[in-house]
């Protein structure tokens, strides 16, 4: 694997601006990578390749000529774009064959705050149906691979960014998180992942979008194979927009400094709903040992409530109001779901097993019954008892998901509900980095999620470094390197 596919966004820039490398030849490398595991994953699903070439020629054009501080951070440098971000030239499906012939008229903000910062994208990643399920597979462009093993999944929404970003074609990209969309395939695909406090970043121009009080659930962020991408990251896709009414405002120190002798942590290795496998047990309980032997020091806290997650998880966004997903998958035809679902069994629907599913599901009558409000006041009263215990300088480690990286299909069959553990912090508004621990005895990724009170985006991120110096970070797939 060349040495460029190695490097953080933050360093491509460096080299690029003091012209020890061209924008072309890391354009080049990284295209070239891409064009190589794409074919295997899935991941690149709308090329902008031959455009990414032209526009690298532009800059190292632009670098010769001008004094390079005069340029934006990541001047000349590759990234790519979940594909239901809109970018103007290029379909915006969100995964939804209805779709297919869609193109926007205008940028995703985040999108334009990407390129205002000089990036380069090559292309446009894969998604799961709408971006409601944790597998990227829909009728549009077909299912995403995960590179550590192709029988596996890339997790989703995110899926595509995931793949793309673990196999090492691209430096970083661009997630949705509404129930991990962003901590899922980070965590599957080895690389960092970071949802921030819920406001803290606009999601105009992505489909579906939310609304209401879900526009704070729904949050845009950063996957990146470097940690320390993500501040530099999080600080371009930041600030309000005027357009995304859930966005709020944020004092956020950039340059904030961890002290870890400072620090405080609670370590929870099972919400009491689902048991987590002892390797990534085993792997936690490795960050609890380092953090103790750098000086930071354990709370003891339980927080009995984490058991009602799912339901907590559900009511709460049940009651945040919004689109019915069948409308959104319809597009307002008329439907007939019963014969979806069983034109799906033949393969010769439309749509996808779990989006068809989730439009079943969602018609039986307020599941919750009378316990829907109970259940979202007791998020309520769970989100001030996390807050209060996290405070300005604490941190929780909890685990990612259930078990490593499952085989394709096994979410919807076995493990429906798994999710529960990145799906909780997005009602709870609270920032989580997911970090990579190393692989497991099987090769596939180990990780952690690092929650932190409202704001304190930085302190996880900060942790998220710390911990990659400590347990290595990204580790490039071997099939692939």
């Amino acid at each position: 694997m060349d040495k460029l596919l190695l490097l953080s966004a933050k360093r491509l820039a460096e080299l690029i601006r003091s012209r020890e490398v061209s924008s072309e030849e890391v354009i080049k490398i990284h295209i070239n990578h891409a064009k190589k595991v794409n074919p295997f994953i899935n991941a690149i699903v709308q090329s902008r390749m031959e455009e990414a070439i032209e526009d690298a020629k532009k800059v190292d054009k632009q670098l010769s000529e001008k004094d390079r501080e005069e340029f934006p951070l990541l001047y000349g440098v590759p990234c790519t774009i979940k594909e239901n971000f809109a970018f103007v030239g290029f379909p915006q499906t969100g995964g939804l064959n209805l779709r297919r012939n869609f193109y926007p008229l205008r940028n995703a903000t985040v999108v334009d705050r990407i390129l205002e910062s000089g990036a380069i994208p090559i292309g446009f990643t894969n998604v799961s149906e709408l971006c409601m399920w944790m597998e990227s597979n829909n009728r549009v462009y077909g299912r995403t691979n995960n590179p550590y093993d192709l029988s596996r999944i890339a997790g989703g929404s995110s899926g595509g960014e995931g793949a793309i970003i673990g196999s090492g074609a691209s430096p970083f990209g661009l997630g949705a998180d509404i129930g991990g969309s962003i901590r899922m395939p980070a965590f599957f695909n080895g690389v960092f992942g970071h949802k921030p406090t819920g406001g803290l970043v606009p999601g105009t121009g992505q489909h579906p979008m939310a609304e209401n009080q879900a526009l704070r659930y729904l949050t845009t962020g950063p996957i990146a194979r470097k940690a320390e991408d993500l501040s530099l990251l999080l600080k371009i896709y930041s600030g309000k927009d005027g357009l995304d009414k859930g966005c709020l405002d944020f004092q956020i120190d950039w340059d904030e400094k961890l002290d870890i002798t400072n620090l405080e942590f609670i370590s929870i290795e099972s919400n009491g709903l689902l048991s987590v496998e002892e390797e990534l047990i085993y792997s936690q309980r490795k960050v609890v040992d380092f953090l103790k032997k750098k000086g930071a020091k354990e709370k003891k806290i339980q927080f009995p409530k984490l058991k009602n997650s799912l339901e907590i998880w559900s009511s709460m966004l049940s009651k945040a109001g919004g689109k019915k997903f069948e409308d959104m998958m319809f597009e307002g035809r008329s439907n007939l779901l019963i014969w979806e679902l069983i034109h799906s069994f033949y393969d010769q629907s439309e749509f996808t097993f779990p989006g068809i599913a989730l439009s079943i599901i969602e018609k039986i009558p307020d599941v919750f019954g009378d316990h829907a409000d109970d259940f979202a006041q007791q998020g309520e009263a769970l989100k001030k008892e996390l807050s209060d215990a996290l405070g300005k300088n604490c941190i929780v480690l909890f685990p990612s998901y259930s078990r490593t990286v499952p085989k394709h299909n096994e979410p919807i069959l076995f493990h429906s509900i798994d999710w529960i553990y990145t799906a909780i912090m997005n009602v709870l508004e609270f920032p989580v980095t997911q970090v990579p621990l190393g692989l497991s005895g099987k090769g596939l990724p180990l990780g952690i999620q690092i929650i932190g009170n409202h704001g304190r985006d930085l302190l996880t991120i900060n942790l998220a470094y710390e911990l990659e110096k400590e347990f290595g970070g990204w580790q490039p797939p071997i099939q692939f390197s």
